[in-house]
């Protein structure tokens, strides 16, 4: 079916950039050794005093496996973490410290990290600081993302996470033997909150605790700023649209822009590239090319959802369809249906949109109206024009040959599409699939959210 010019317009349009402007860095944070320090005398930083794990500044070791390298940073942070919170009280550092690290350390696929450290690579990044700071700012990325879900979890509802128990879940369950129900529910929920609010913190101390040159400083903790505020932005629109039944083109589209394209790909890129010393030219190619590729990677977590297999993307199908999120799919079609004077369509959508207990054969309805309304092609046609779009974005920047073409695979892989070139050869396919580069799909509700 035809595109509307509006269509197009959201689809891929401009998306505005913020660029990182001076601030001033705040004070190192204290850390008390067995008492309230001093403020005048006793003010070391953590940097100073917890300094990274043997031989992780070896760029090349990284490479090799950039996930096991986040996951020592994570490990070592962690355990001095947990052990303060402990001694602050052990009941608290059990029930909820310790959670936040195992939940953290247990991770997905770490696409956060991998996005910093091949941006660095791309950009020319080495042995050395750079690389302790990558490490650092890919572990404080996937504590925010801990955040993230913890609260996702409690919005929504969700019993599960990776297969296991969500936090709140977890925890009503450990009291369900010493509370009623309803008071065992209501401590679950809030120790999520919580849990959630300590990864938050964690993550933002780990960040401030990174040594940086002054202006590299002033740089990521701009952009901090505005991934932290974007984040929850895009999950406000989530939570408004599936409360209102809104489903405006332009408003899902700017949903996956927060929550997707900027949060889990252009920012992490702009880190990256920052940590690295990367120009202005460079900077702005590659923080295109990943707003192009994590939209992209939005709308196949869409498609994935509803027609994906569940063996495949870790989630049940149709998930977005019973809590009633207000996809650009699902927009789509209703926008498709109602052009159409398709009624039967609207029904359908309106019926099931939000239903918890949507059957098989109502969801399989649902996709019928999807694909008859031409809104699966045409979502399907626009991934791959994305992909395409944020590769030849790339392909302006000056990068090294090496990391650069792992990070065109990386983007490639935001929505599971191959990544043209005359450098990519069959291998570097396998090795984005075989978990070495990380491709979105499959853990998509953790990288989209």
């Amino acid at each position: 079916m035809r595109r509307t010019q509006a269509e197009d317009h959201h689809a891929e349009g401009p998306l505005l950039v913020a660029r990182p402007v001076p601030r001033s860095a705040p004070a190192g944070l204290p850390r008390p050794e067995g008492g309230v320090p001093d403020e005048e005398t006793d003010v070391p930083s953590y940097a100073a005093q917890a300094p990274l794990p043997a031989g992780i500044g070896d760029a090349r070791a990284v490479d090799r496996d950039v996930s096991a390298a986040v996951g020592r940073v994570l490990d070592h942070v962690l355990a001095d973490r947990v052990a303060r919170a402990r001694a602050a009280d052990p009941l608290f550092g059990e029930d909820l410290a310790a959670r936040v690290a195992h939940f953290t350390q247990a991770g997905g696929k770490r696409i956060r990290p991998h996005f910093v450290w091949w941006t660095l690579r791309a950009c020319g990044g080495g042995d050395g600081p750079p690389v302790a700071a990558a490490l650092r700012v890919g572990a404080a990325l996937e504590l925010l993302q801990t955040c993230a879900l913890v609260h996702d979890d409690v919005m929504d509802g969700s019993a599960l996470r990776r297969g296991r128990p969500s936090l709140h879940v977890a925890v009503a369950a450990r009291y369900g033997d010493a509370a009623p129900p309803a008071r065992a529910e209501h401590l679950g929920g809030g120790a999520a909150i919580l849990a959630g609010d300590l990864a938050l913190a964690w993550a933002d101390d780990l960040l401030a605790e990174t040594p940086l040159a002054p202006r590299a400083a002033r740089a990521v903790r701009r952009l901090w700023a505005d991934m932290r505020t974007e984040m929850v932005a895009g999950q406000y629109l989530d939570l408004h649209g599936q409360a209102t039944g809104s489903r405006s083109l332009p408003r899902a589209l700017r949903a996956a822009c927060l929550k997707s394209a900027l949060y889990s790909v252009e920012r992490p890129i702009a880190l990256g590239a920052v940590l690295a010393g990367a120009d202005d030219a460079t900077t702005e190619a590659l923080c295109s090319a990943g707003r192009c590729a994590g939209l992209a990677f939005q709308l196949r977590d869409d498609l994935n959802d509803v027609f994906g297999d569940p063996r495949r993307t870790g989630k049940p199908a149709g998930g977005d369809i019973r809590e009633g999120k207000p996809t650009y799919l699902v927009a789509l079609a209703r926008a498709r249906a109602e052009a159409a004077g398709d009624r039967r369509a609207l029904q359908v959508l309106e019926r099931s949109l939000g239903d918890g207990a949507l059957t098989r054969a109502g969801l399989e309805e649902v996709r019928e109206v999807l694909t008859g309304t031409g809104a699966r092609d045409t979502v399907e046609t626009r991934i791959t024009r994305l992909v395409a779009q944020g590769l030849r974005h790339a392909d302006r920047a000056l990068l090294d040959p090496d990391g650069g073409r792992r990070l065109r695979l990386l983007l490639a892989s935001a929505a599971d599409e191959p990544a043209p070139g005359p450098d990519d050869g069959p291998g570097d396919a396998r090795q984005a699939r075989a978990g070495t580069l990380p491709p979105f799909a499959g853990g998509a509700e953790e990288a989209g959210r």
